[in-house]
């Protein structure tokens, strides 16, 4: 059987460098754990960024959110309490206003940073399908010689019985003719 340091040298000096340092980087982030495959820890800005879209988007918000505004809204018109914010409700388009204000920038820090995290990833799925590849063509480099192997063996063979079956004085039979 052919070792593979044989059949590497048949790949490209880019690929067999490229096959290595996959094979590096899998070896030391192996070695490393999770802990190796995040990018660092997430600064203070980043985790409020994180935690304050997560909370946004969460049915839990929207509910709790809906149940203030409607309550806001009932008491004003029925005024049970006195009117501090007739219709058109002026004082809660401001507070609405406020929120979103403050919140946007949160979400889009938190979607910038997801964004990050997703190119990466992609970037590490491309690497490793870079490097699937270049195993399979390995694979079938290895299973070509062996079929090579295989067939000089079966020739081989071939030609032994042949010269077994003309030392014996007879002849191979004759294939019939159809």
């Amino acid at each position: 059987m052919a070792d593979a340091k044989s059949l590497t040298r048949e790949l490209g000096v880019t690929e067999r460098k490229l096959l290595e340092e996959l094979r590096d980087l899998r070896r030391g982030l192996r070695a490393k754990g999770p802990a190796a495959r995040d990018a660092g820890q997430l600064t203070v800005g980043q985790k409020i960024a994180d935690k304050v879209a997560a909370t946004m988007g969460s049915w839990r918000f929207i509910i709790i959110q809906t149940t203030i505004l409607l309550f806001w809204i009932i008491l004003n018109v029925t005024a049970w309490i006195r009117h501090w914010d007739p219709y058109p409700f002026i004082l809660l388009n401001l507070a609405l206003s406020f929120q979103a204000a403050y919140a946007a920038p949160f979400i889009m820090m938190s979607q910038n940073r997801q964004q990050d995290i997703d190119r990466k990833d992609a970037e590490s799925d491309y690497q490793i399908n870079i490097k699937a590849e270049l195993e399979i063509e390995l694979l079938h480099q290895k299973i070509d010689e062996l079929r090579e192997k295989e067939v000089m063996a079966l020739t081989q063979a071939v030609r032994e019985l042949t010269a077994q079956l003309k030392a014996q004085g007879t002849k191979p039979a004759a294939r019939p003719r159809s």
